[in-house]
């Protein structure tokens, strides 16, 4: 069969995809890659994965109605052109104009993985409330035209069913994107607390309470390292460059820059933080399990899923500074604690998050499961 996938961003197709698409690759099917930006790089490894890669404009951040319809547009002669018999969607604006466009030529098996709410629907304000109001009613006929939706979560299920916005017969609860286990391989444990939080420079990831945490610790015990990785974002909610230069020059945190092999920088760290407000499954919490490391996050949506308090870490309310010096105190004051729940993380990734395990549902449910011999 021909299957389109369409992401937001060229990058995702390869870190959250990538198994995915060789699956289906392998399952002797025509896959075709679509997403936002003309990356050499992304366009030549799915090449040699046997999949072909097209740059497809979708403005992620905002609501931009004349943008957004030159997407639906573009999706719509695309897909025309293209003729796909099966179309599987991630993130907000591609579930909701790729669905949309897949229906308007024909396209039957329409399939959307809703990977997190994002931002618009965190904040209060006036122009919170209409953007959400928007992409709700959006989501509602979009998800309409699907076979079938996978969410990461309980909790985004649950709210999707409850805002009516998808019927129950069509959801499919998956372990978020899973993981690796071989790529990402246990790791030692360093003696010295080096704690790590990797993700985009958004306040939404809980950064600015990782860094007053890290500010009050810093001085109980100096010899703690705080580090920040990930790159900065377009996003309304981003940190700036000045206010990362402003903590490190404050001597509160390292930021390590941006990196497209995470691996280097969870081994030599010996504790992963990640205080996100919400989350569909965090990826990097899951590839920091895989390589035994204890996790501090929190009690949100999402996160709450990847770790059993006090087992593989520690859960803690979302915006609550006190708590999260509580819960990484702990693991300065009794370092056994960081192997032992780092085992336990292992454990639990093996068990949940197999990325093979969470494609298997994927394609089952898609069709696509069959093995061509």
């Amino acid at each position: 069969m021909k299957v389109i996938v369409l992401g937001g961003y060229a990058e995702s197709l390869i870190n959250f995809r990538g198994h995915l698409l060789a699956k289906m690759v392998k399952n002797g099917h025509e896959v075709i890659a679509c997403a936002h930006g003309e990356n050499i790089e992304v366009a030549s490894f799915l090449k040699k994965i046997g999949v072909t890669y097209y740059d497809i404009k979708i403005e992620r951040a905002g609501v931009n109605l004349i943008k957004d319809i030159c997407t639906l547009w573009q999706l719509y002669s695309f897909y025309k052109k293209t003729n796909p018999e099966i179309v599987l969607n991630y993130t907000i604006k591609p579930v909701i104009y790729g669905s949309l466009a897949a229906y308007m030529v024909g396209v039957s098996n329409i399939f959307s993985i809703i990977t997190g709410l994002g931002y618009v629907f965190m904040g209060e304000t006036l122009k919170h409330r209409t953007i959400r109001l928007f992409v709700t009613n959006m989501y509602r006929l979009a998800l309409r035209v699907n076979k079938a939706v996978f969410f990461q979560n309980h909790d985004d299920l649950t709210f999707f069913t409850d805002s009516n916005l998808v019927s129950p017969h069509k959801q499919v609860l998956i372990n978020g994107s899973g993981v690796d286990l071989d790529y990402f391989g246990k790791a030692g444990i360093t003696e010295q607390p080096i704690f790590l939080l990797i993700a985009r420079l958004l306040k939404d990831k809980g950064i600015m309470e990782y860094v007053a945490a890290a500010r009050i610790l810093k001085k109980r015990h100096p010899l703690s390292i705080f580090q920040l990785l990930g790159p900065f974002d377009s996003n309304p909610n981003m940190i700036s460059k000045f206010q990362i230069q402003q903590w490190q020059d404050e001597g509160v945190i390292e930021y390590l820059g941006e990196t497209k092999d995470v691996r280097p920088y969870i081994a030599a760290a010996n504790i992963y933080v990640l205080p996100s407000y919400r989350e569909g499954t965090p990826r990097s919490v899951l590839e920091a399990m895989a390589m035994g490391r204890p996790i501090i996050t929190t009690n949100a949506p999402g996160c709450r899923e990847t770790v059993i308090d006090r087992e593989n870490g520690f859960l803690v309310p979302v915006k609550d500074v006190d708590a999260l010096v509580c819960a990484m105190e702990q693991l300065i004051m009794q370092p056994n604690l960081i192997e032992k729940m780092g085992r336990r993380s292992r454990e639990i990734a093996e068990d949940k998050y197999d990325v093979h395990k969470v494609n298997t549902v994927i394609l089952r449910t898609m069709g696509l499961l069959e093995e061509i011999c």
